[in-house]
């Protein structure tokens, strides 16, 4: 069992005294066993002692690492073949053997010199413990008298030794714990069956070895056949655990290595004091490459995403990968949020670098939420579920980089009870539909309606849609609240068609909606399910789904459009880049968004951008709604702008069912002119029913 961590010598603490001790106490026995080493005797046992000396190195550059723990420096062999020259030539031998080959092995693999000097010191130490239990026995052996013959009476002493060597060795690497955070003890128990298993069995062949080199050394190398088939079955299982522990594209830890590296890193921070942080980052738009260039060259982008991420952190820090496109990043030693937040700033910088893959020049970007230990989380689920929830927010928002933030989280302990709720709700039909008509400008005929969802809380009373719909996308209800409100709005279209009244019914589908579901399967399964046509539902869309992931939701709707089913812009205006991504959206109509409307009835309100809006959608061949239409100024305004449809409070409330149906019917029936409310001048009755 070896060492581990940077020390700090410099004030006797625990480490300091143990690794003094080790060092000056260790390298002492070597030089006495150096000086007490009969030289006549290694001559006389020469090819025996080299023998064993090739066995130990060997023993010592390939050790044997278990599949399932954590030790990554593995359990050295070589310590039976120490032992079987302890056994059979003393103990001169044995510890320069064991100097020898620690000294060249840690050398090959560039140790630490401070580690170098207290690992040859540990051993030696344990070693000499295990001979100080032969000489109380009476078992002690020389060059000049080796031991030979093994009787059963020896196997007392020979356990006792072992259990020496392994007691001062775990108790040794145990008084560096304090400069790590642990206590000696808790350190000199940690894995103690692990270690005691992992020492015995190795030593277990140890007086076999003595036998074979006292009578026929010749055949030691024999030995090889069965410890590398040891060898090779443990790196076999190492092999196979690696894999399951790593990402077989970027090599990175997955999702099983992080939680393990996360769990010990906490352990640690906890025991020290220290704040630790976590990353989850996710592509922006990597389904784009997917979609257009090949899984193949979305691989390769990932590849230099991982590589990147290596670069951009510290060798202390984690990068693991959690499948697709999202990678996390766990961070130990960081207290304060602009710390983490600037090493978030950093990884976005190094990825933002253009790739060049198959000759195509690409930008990456990436979203990235951050999770503070201990502030917003003491385990790594909650870690991650907020960090997550943290991620969502910088791609929601478009910032990029986003600190956990309780009031955002639809799982913070405020906000449980209401998803709960609200999705046995859903179980139980709380949810309804209301309806708000949608009229002509130009003869005020009915052209369609909008299907509102509201919930009618047992505990809230009715609850609209701006309190639970933004919940419930963030929690992934909101698929199931589309479903609902598309199977009750063409439920509602089936009983107005039977009744003569043709209209559309248009229903509200989210960002989600069109990124995580078959969104055409189900509008198709759901007309057929109701015999109707494609034109009895219009599916209204917000500008996020543009500016997320343009690309995607330009795919979605132009199948749907191949299907004869129309899609309306909602909200437009709102958004930055509307203009620039309004061609390339295959939708039938805009919906001028309630804040421009609003603006024509303010004192020296500006009409500029709604006739802008308009011209613009008119040059595209779109159709124009103006939604929050509640003054006869508007509508005057939006008429004279030749807006194309009305739709607000000056029109119609949203409606039950069964009374937008009365509405509806009162409406045709009244015909071309009084619809219009045009004719009648100074009609103040007819101007107050539009």
């Amino acid at each position: 069992m070896g060492s581990r961590g940077r020390p700090s010598l410099r004030r006797w603490s625990m480490f300091a005294v143990t690794w003094h001790f080790s060092v000056w106490v260790g390298w002492g026995l070597v030089l006495w066993a150096v000086l007490m080493l009969d030289l006549d005797g290694v001559a006389d046992n020469q090819a025996a002692l080299l023998m064993l000396f090739a066995l130990v190195l060997l023993g010592e550059l390939r050790p044997v690492i278990a599949s399932d723990h954590a030790d990554y420096e593995g359990v050295p062999i070589s310590s039976a073949f120490v032992f079987a020259t302890l056994y059979l030539f003393g103990f001169a031998p044995a510890v320069i053997l064991q100097a020898v080959a620690i000294l060249l092995s840690e050398m090959v693999q560039r140790k630490d010199i401070w580690k170098l000097l207290f690992n040859v010191g540990q051993y030696v130490i344990s070693l000499a413990a295990a001979w100080g239990v032969l000489a109380l026995a009476g078992a002690n052996a020389t060059l000049a008298d080796p031991r030979t013959v093994f009787g059963a009476g020896d196997l007392i002493w020979v356990l006792a030794s072992w259990a020496a060597y392994h007691v001062v060795n775990v108790a040794l690497v145990a008084g560096l714990a304090h400069e790590y955070g642990q206590t000696w003890w808790e350190s000199f128990t940690e894995d103690w069956w692990y270690y005691t298993g992992t020492t015995f069995t190795s030593l277990a062949i140890s007086p076999f070895v003595a036998l074979m080199a006292a009578h026929a050394w010749v055949m030691l190398p024999l030995l090889l056949v069965p410890l590398l088939a040891v060898y090779k079955t443990a790196s076999l299982a190492r092999d196979h655990q690696h894999r399951a522990l790593h990402d077989s594209l970027t090599e990175l830890p997955n999702r099983v290595m992080l939680q393990r590296t996360v769990e010990e890193a906490l352990g640690e921070a906890g025991r020290k004091g220290d704040g630790a942080a976590l990353f989850v980052l996710d592509l922006d738009r990597f389904k784009e490459v997917n979609d257009t260039l090949g899984h193949q060259t979305g691989d390769a982008l990932l590849e230099v995403v991982a590589r990147r991420l290596l670069g951009a952190v510290r060798p202390s820090d984690t990068v693991a990968r959690l499948g697709g496109d999202e990678f996390a990043v766990l961070l130990p030693d960081i207290d304060e949020p602009a710390d983490a937040i600037e090493v978030a700033g950093r990884i976005r910088t190094a990825l933002a670098e253009p790739v060049v893959l198959d000759e195509v020049l690409m930008d990456v970007d990436v979203s990235i939420g951050i999770a503070l230990f201990p502030v917003h989380g003491r385990d790594f689920e909650m870690l991650m579920r907020r960090a997550d929830v943290a991620m969502y927010a910088a791609k929601g928002d478009g910032t990029g980089i986003e600190l956990y933030d309780a009031g955002r989280d639809p799982n913070s302990p405020a906000k449980l009870g209401t998803v709960t709720a609200l999705r046995e709700g859903i179980d139980r039909g709380e949810l309804e539909l209301h309806y708000q008509p949608k009229v002509s400008l130009r003869d005020g005929q009915v052209v369609g309606v909008e299907a509102l969802v509201r919930w009618r809380s047992p505990e809230r009373g009715l609850v609209p849609p701006d309190e639970f719909i933004p919940l419930a996308e963030r929690t992934g209800l909101v698929h199931r609240i589309t479903e609902h409100v598309l199977r009750e709005g063409l439920d509602q279209a089936r009983s107005w068609w039977d009744q003569g009244l043709h209209v559309p019914v248009a229903v509200n589908v989210s960002m989600r909606d069109l990124h995580e579901t078959d969104l055409a399967g189900l509008v198709v399964a759901q007309l057929d399910a109701h015999g109707l046509p494609a034109e009895a539902v219009v599916l209204e869309v917000t500008e996020s789904v543009l500016i997320l992931d343009a690309a995607r939701a330009v795919s979605a709707l132009r199948e749907l459009r191949e299907l004869g089913v129309a899609a309306s812009l909602d909200d437009f205006g709102t958004g930055y880049s509307s203009l620039l991504l309004l061609e390339q959206l295959p939708v039938s109509e805009v919906k001028i968004d309630r804040s421009f409307v609003r603006r024509l009835d303010e004192a020296g309100g500006d009409p500029a951008m709604v006739r802008s809006i308009v011209g613009f959608a008119h040059g595209l061949g779109l159709s124009v709604v103006a939604e929050g239409v509640e003054t006869l100024g508007a509508w005057n305004a939006l008429r004279q702008m030749r807006c194309d449809v009305a739709q607000g409070y000056r029109v119609s409330r949203p409606m039950p069912g069964p009374e937008a149906t009365r509405w509806l019917v009162e409406r045709i029936e009244r015909g071309p002119a009084e619809r219009a409310g045009l004719r009648a001048v100074g009609s103040a009755r007819i101007v107050a029913d539009l």
